[in-house]
């Protein structure tokens, strides 16, 4: 399986951000962290942040307040996004 996302270091904080579709925002809390969970492989124990686009391309985040609050006051060009691949 392919997935984008990034690891990120700012101000201190070190947490990945995958891209996920939309649908993802609308499960269950427990459906989101057991994926969030499947990550740890991935990224390790770091903060994991989701990331959808909507129709619009307006991005939408879900995870630590403080990391999504970061996310959503700066331009998703400026990250530098990269393909994982997972086993």
């Amino acid at each position: 399986m392919r997935l984008t996302g990034s690891v990120i270091k700012e101000q201190g904080v070190t947490f990945a951000i995958v891209l996920v579709k939309n649908s993802l925002f609308n499960s269950t809390s427990s459906k989101i962290e057991e994926y969030r969970k499947s990550l740890i492989p991935v990224f390790g124990p770091i903060p994991i942040v989701f990331a959808s686009q909507d129709s619009r391309g307006t991005f939408k985040y879900h995870g630590r307040k403080d990391i999504v609050n970061f996310l959503a006051n700066i331009d998703p060009s400026r990250i530098p996004w990269k393909e994982y691949t997972i086993n």
